[in-house]
C-alpha cells in the first residue's frame, strides 16, 4: 500500500504546455503515472503528445478535466503570480489531492488559498515542494523515479534535495520505500509533518519512517511530540542546517532561525528526547533504519 498516491491516481497537469509542465509530464508518464489531462487556459481542445507517444487531452479548466477524464489529483506547474488561483481552481473542481510544485508564491496569497482548500476538504501538498512518489506505482511531481525502489520505509522531508539524498541512501542499501513525500519549506504549506506521519502510521505497508527537517520554526518539535504519543512504528530523523549561522535564512523561506527553538541543535535534542533516532549525517540514515527495521 501507500499514502496519498497509488494506482487509482488520475492526474491532471495544470500548466502542461509550459517548459516545466511539459518536461515533468513526460517524466511522470514514463514512470507509469496515469496522466489523464492537462489544463492550459486558451488551449482547450488541443493535446499534449509525450515522448513515448501517449496523447493527453488539454482543457481550459480543471472542472472539464474532472468531468471528462475523471481526474482526482492535480499537479501545478504554474508561475507564482497565478499559482494560488490554480490551487483554488483545482479544489473548487473537486480534486482531492493537489500538489503545488511552484516556488515563490506570496505568503498573503497562500494565507487565503490554504483556508479555501481546507474548506473544500481537499489535501494540498506544498507549495515549493518536490511532490510525492509511490515507488513502482506513480509519481506526482519532480522526485526522480530512478532512485526509488518499493519497500517498507516512508520518507517525509521539508527539503527536496535531501529527500533525494535520503531515498538514494536507502535504495543503495537495499531498503525500499512505501511512499516518499516532500512537504515543502515555505512558511505556509498545506500538509505538514504530523499530517504525513499520521498517514504513514495508518498504512500497513510502512514499517519505519525517515523524517527530514531543517532549521527554523518548531514543526519538527511538534512532530516529535506527536510521534512519541501516537506512533507505534520507529522514526529516524535528520535535521539540515547544523552549521547555519543564527539569524541567517538558509534556502527555504521557512528556514530561518528565530530564537533557540529554531536551531538544529534544539531540534535534534527534542528528537532524541521523544525516542527518535537522530542521524548526524545523511549517510547515517541507512544504518539507523536497518536497526529500526530489525528491532
Amino acid at each position: 500500500m501507500s499514502i496519498f498516491i497509488d494506482d487509482s491516481t488520475r492526474l491532471v497537469v495544470q500548466g502542461i504546455t509550459g517548459r516545466d509542465g511539459s518536461f515533468h509530464t513526460n517524466q511522470m508518464l514514463e514512470y507509469g503515472t496515469q496522466v489523464v489531462a492537462g489544463v492550459t487556459p486558451g488551449k482547450g481542445g488541443q493535446s499534449f503528445t509525450a515522448d513515448n507517444g501517449t496523447t493527453v487531452p488539454i482543457f481550459n479548466t480543471v472542472e472539464e478535466a474532472v468531468e471528462k477524464e475523471g481526474a482526482n489529483t492535480s499537479v501545478i506547474y504554474v508561475p507564482p503570480a497565478f499559482a494560488s488561483g490554480a490551487i483554488m481552481e483545482a479544489a473548487d473542481a473537486g480534486i482531492a489531492f493537489i500538489v503545488a510544485i511552484t516556488e515563490g508564491i506570496p505568503v498573503m496569497d497562500m494565507t487565503r488559498t490554504y483556508a479555501f482548500v481546507k474548506d473544500r476538504g481537499a489535501r494540498l501538498l506544498g507549495p515549493n515542494c518536490p511532490g510525492a512518489i509511490t515507488p513502482g506505482v506513480a509519481k506526482v511531481g519532480i522526485i526522480p523515479g530512478q532512485i526509488t525502489t518499493p519497500g517498507p520505509v516512508g520518507v517525509v522531508s521539508r527539503s527536496g534535495t535531501l529527500t533525494y539524498e535520503a531515498v538514494n541512501q536507502l535504495t543503495e542499501a537495499g531498503i525500499g520505500q512505501s511512499t516518499c513525500v516532500g512537504i515543502g519549506g515555505d512558511p505556509i504549506i498545506g500538509t505538514n509533518f504530523i499530517d504525513t506521519l499520521r498517514a504513514f502510521g495508518e498504512d500497513p505497508a510502512t514499517e519505519a519512517i525517515v523524517m527530514i527537517g531543517e532549521i527554523g520554526g518548531t514543526d519538527e518539535q511538534e512532530a516529535a511530540a506527536w510521534v512519541q504519543e501516537h506512533l507505534e512504528i520507529p522514526v529516524v530523523g535528520f535535521i539540515a542546517g547544523q552549521t547555519a549561522p543564527p539569524g541567517r535564512q538558509m534556502g527555504h523561506a521557512g528556514a530561518i532561525i528565530s530564537g533557540s527553538a529554531g536551531t538544529a541543535e534544539e531540534k535534534m535534542k527534542v528528537f532524541e528526547e521523544h525516542g527518535i533516532a537522530v542521524a548526524k549525517r545523511p549517510v547515517d540514515i541507512r544504518a539507523l533504519i536497518q536497526e529500526a527495521l530489525a528491532g
